[in-house]
């Protein structure tokens, strides 16, 4: 499949990158699928680009200048990732749901899942596609 291609065509990046960041490269590989299915031109209606999805003050955040470049890309989302977990104590539902709906409002919530429909369903499924990972990666 498509997917499945893509898959293996990044799958060194995201280890490499997972080693450097010390995020898994099951959440990260999960977080990719979820954004853009390995798609590094992929641009939502809101203007998140690239393969994990980063908007314009994110990408900044973080030093990535082209963020249709799967390396800058990926590593911009995976340190925004590890942070994001750092923030929620390795809480990985908590740090996914910042990721799709910003930290603010996970911290706004009581440190709890935002109770919009789109990251309630965003959590399950990145947490669906990590345990697939998991499984897939040891």
């Amino acid at each position: 499949t498509v997917l499945r291609k893509r898959y293996q065509d990044y799958a060194q990046l995201v280890q490499e990158t997972a080693s450097r960041t010390q995020v898994e490269a099951a959440l990260i590989h999960a977080v990719i699928q979820a954004e853009s299915a390995y798609n590094p031109n992929a641009v939502s209606p809101a203007g998140a680009t690239g393969m994990m999805q980063l908007m314009r003050g994110t990408a900044d955040r973080y030093g990535v200048s082209d963020r249709t470049d799967p390396v800058a890309n990926v590593d911009g989302g995976s340190r925004y990732l590890r942070d994001l977990l750092k923030m929620f104590n390795g809480n990985k539902e908590l740090a996914v749901a910042a990721y799709n709906a910003g930290e603010n409002a996970v911290i706004r919530y009581g440190h709890a899942i935002p109770p919009y429909r789109e990251t309630q369903n965003y959590v399950k499924t990145v947490m669906s596609l990590y345990q697939a990972y998991q499984k897939e990666l040891h």
